[in-house]
């Protein structure tokens, strides 16, 4: 009895074990299920607050970016547009635009020197009263130099600091002004290019002995403003070209003398093209007008190339009629030469020796 006493007891500690054992295995499973969940949503709540966190400080962030200063100045002779990098470093370039267009009107770099458009050409001039100053003043001031510049100072190793300057007078302009600084600008010689073909521009400069240091081409479409093509420059014996054409390839000999290659020629290729050559004795130009023929339509060349075809064909066939009747002729006499010669007894060649007869007695 003992024994199966102890054998039922055993039993009933076995099982007891299990069960205790299998409560928590169940237990630890749900446990660490919840815990999983507890985790995901610890980690979403995470998420979250890293969310709004960035949103704050995104927002702080765009808070401390400064904005680009303007500054207003009135219209006035030999005016200074003021540019004063704040910060120490390393100037590489200097860049000055005009509203609305946008487009560069003087550049000035440490290593290269100044380029300015025909425009303000000899009327702007680089201040550069620190290493950091791209400060320019400008002279023999019109109305027409009213609007918004932008300044912007490529430094290194901090980057762009850029400025905003109106310019605005009280004043309004006068109309004879405004007639008066109309540009009038004659070309020297005249181009016909035909659309989708092949055009050269070419400028050269007067050969009288002077060096020439520098040869800038402009464009100025049909109603348009004057942009810069490209910068021929002479640095160090050599020639550095910079290409800022989206149309063309730009080209310079090594006595400078500019070729700008447009292929193919589009319809807002017209219009003037100027070089602008600077040496010793001064300031020389050279300008080309440009006619882009409409599409579809009969050019020049090609009316006058009709022309002469037509005057050819015409030629051709009076000359060939010529010979043909000179031919015909020539050979109705020889036949009757040779008549003549056969047939001495027909009537006109009787007539013709009684004549000679005639003749003969009245000598």
């Amino acid at each position: 009895m003992k024994g199966a006493l102890c054998r039922c007891g055993s039993r009933a500690s076995r099982k007891l074990r299990l069960g205790c054992r299998s409560t928590r295995l169940i237990n630890a499973a749900f446990i660490l299920r919840r815990r999983a969940k507890m985790e995901v949503v610890q980690k979403e709540r995470w998420y979250f607050v890293a969310l709004v966190l960035l949103h704050f400080l995104q927002g702080a962030c765009a808070e401390t970016v400064p904005e680009i200063e303007t500054v207003t100045i009135h219209l006035q002779e030999g005016m200074i547009l003021d540019c004063l990098c704040p910060w120490d470093g390393n100037l590489t370039m200097v860049s000055w635009t005009k509203d609305p267009d946008t487009n560069s009107i003087a550049v000035f770099h440490p290593e290269y020197g100044v380029a300015t458009t025909y425009h303000y050409r000899e009327r702007i001039e680089f201040l550069r009263s620190t290493p950091m100053d791209g400060s320019i003043s400008m002279k023999n001031v019109t109305h027409q130099d009213i609007g918004v510049y932008h300044c912007s100072v490529q430094t290194f190793p901090q980057g762009p600091w850029i400025r905003n300057i109106q310019v605005e007078d009280l004043d309004e302009p006068p109309e004879d002004d405004k007639e008066d600084n109309a540009e009038v600008v004659e070309a020297d010689a005249h181009v016909t290019a035909e659309p989708s073909g092949n055009l050269t521009v070419e400028c050269n400069h007067q050969r009288n002995g002077t060096a020439v240091h520098q040869a800038v081409v402009e464009h100025m479409p049909f109603g348009r403003a004057w942009v810069i093509v490209g910068i021929c420059k002479r640095v160090d014996g050599g020639v550095l070209i910079e290409d800022y054409s989206e149309r063309g390839q730009l080209g310079c000999e090594e006595n400078l003398d500019v070729s700008l290659q447009l292929s193919p020629v589009a319809p807002e290729d017209g219009g003037l093209y100027r070089c602008s050559f600077s040496t010793d004795t001064g300031l020389q130009t050279n300008t080309v007008m440009v006619t882009v023929s409409p599409a579809g339509g009969f050019s020049l060349s090609v009316l006058m190339m009709y022309v002469y075809l037509v005057i050819a064909t015409a030629g051709l066939i009076l000359l060939t009629a010529l010979l043909i009747v000179l031919l015909r002729r020539r050979k109705k006499t020889r036949r009757e030469e040779s008549r003549d010669k056969l047939h001495p007894s027909q009537p006109h060649s009787w007539r013709r020796w009684w004549a000679n007869e005639l003749c003969g007695q009245v000598y």
